[in-house]
């Protein structure tokens, strides 16, 4: 039995020894979802995600990504750091504004807030190291579909402002990449049109 205390096993449908039809339904089967329940994910759901996020590209070894895991009641350290960036934006913001903007924090029964800490290397560009924590992103983000769980990235203001940073904990100097939330999907975006000939050149 899986317990908090021990690293869950991958999901099976995750494992390298998939066909590759599995994994590119679960590629196309990701969506932004809209509206999730309540219930959050276990503990062990929670770490698949992340064991699954730090299995991405990586040059150098250098991990630069870090996830601050928030639910039930610490999202409301998330709302108040929303709450105040937005006044600090806004001096003469309604309070109605205000509330909205908090009301965010509580979209899903989990956040990931997903930075990157870049380090100086002959090797590895900063750039290089911002495109590893999106690829953790995208890791966390289909081993979640493929748990029939949903996801949905948010940015924002917030994302680049020192006062949420400081709120989380996360420094200065590091990136918050997006604010994922996770859970179980109730309602997921609509299928959208995948169209990539305009944009490739066969040389």
């Amino acid at each position: 039995m899986t317990t908090p205390e021990t690293p869950p096993e991958p999901p099976a449908r995750l494992r390298p020894t998939d066909r590759s039809d599995t994994v590119l339904a679960i590629i196309a089967a990701r969506r932004s979802t809209k509206k999730f329940a309540e219930q959050p994910p276990t503990r062990a759901q929670l770490e698949a995600l992340l064991q699954s996020a730090a299995c991405a590209p990586d040059h150098g070894k250098l991990a630069p990504w870090r996830f601050t895991i928030l639910q039930g009641p610490s999202r409301g350290l998330f709302a108040d750091a929303l709450a105040e960036s937005l006044r600090q934006r806004m001096p003469e913001v309604a309070d109605e504004a205000v509330l909205r903007e908090r009301e965010k924090a509580f979209r899903s029964p989990v956040l990931v807030v997903v930075s990157a800490h870049a380090e100086p290397h002959p090797k590895v560009p900063e750039v290089e190291q911002w495109v590893a924590v999106g690829a953790a992103v995208q890791n966390l983000w289909l081993a979640a579909v493929a748990m029939g769980l949903g996801a949905a990235w948010k940015t924002g203001n917030a994302a680049y402002d020192p006062v949420v940073k400081r709120a989380l904990g996360i420094p200065e100097t590091d990136a918050i990449i997006g604010f994922l939330h996770v859970g179980s999907p109730v309602a997921s975006a609509p299928p959208r049109e995948i169209e990539f000939d305009s944009r490739t050149r066969w040389l």
